[in-house]
């Protein structure tokens, strides 16, 4: 028997291994909607007048899930490997 989970997630990796072409271009799209993420999540905080919902196609798809009186959860899988 097997598990798989899928997800996407951030990495540096890329910088430490010379990745290059197609994976390299996905993991710098996926580091910037995270980024992207984390300044909605930091508007929505701060209670700013501009929230900056359409900066990724990420955040653009959350909008409903993230504004208003939405809970959300998020879970972090953080590696112990050193940078």
């Amino acid at each position: 028997e097997r598990l798989a989970k899928a997800g996407s997630g951030a990495s540096d990796a890329g910088e430490r291994s010379n990745d290059k072409g197609e994976r390299l271009r996905e993991t710098q799209s996926i580091n910037k909607s995270l980024s992207s993420l984390c300044d909605v999540i930091s508007a929505l905080a701060n209670r700013e007048g501009h929230v900056p919902f359409r900066n990724s196609k990420l955040t653009y798809l959350l909008q409903p899930c993230l504004g208003g009186d939405c809970k959300c959860l998020m879970f972090v899988n953080i590696s112990p490997v050193k940078a």
